[in-house]
């Protein structure tokens, strides 16, 4: 049997609003993943740190703060040091689409914004899951 896709979901920085995130969280445990919610006020080090430990396959942010061209791209250096080069790094939240441009060129995965469907989201985790598992 294979084993559940493992997503690391947090709400890096300052931003105090977890709605979304509990919505995505039950969504992912409803189509069959394995998630790690680690809550609000997340730093890139312990999100990373969470994500070497629970031996993750994603790690989804959700910023709408608007921090996400400082978080996204540290977080992205810190799993390449961790050596986290078959994670996925992905999220969404309040993010114009040239810096969704931006950081996908970095390495980051699709970003998702408001009102996208969670069916969509969580086709687009198994796919890359699928195509990418170690």
């Amino acid at each position: 049997m294979e084993r559940k896709i493992r997503v690391v979901l947090a709400k890096p920085g300052l931003d105090g609003h977890d709605r979304g995130a509990k919505v995505l969280a039950n969504s992912f445990r409803d189509a069959g993943m394995e998630v790690i919610y680690l809550g609000l006020r997340q730093t890139p080090e312990m999100i990373v740190a969470a994500a070497v430990q629970e031996d993750a396959d994603i790690i989804a942010l959700s910023i709408l703060s608007g921090a996400h061209m400082t978080i996204f791209p540290r977080v992205l250096e810190l799993m390449k040091n961790e050596g986290l080069t078959d994670v996925l790094l992905t999220g969404g939240g309040i993010i114009p689409e040239s810096d969704m441009k931006a950081l996908k060129e970095l390495g980051v995965g699709q970003l998702f914004g408001p009102g996208a469907g969670l069916v969509e989201i969580n086709d687009y985790l198994k796919s890359w899951v699928q195509e990418n598992r170690r």
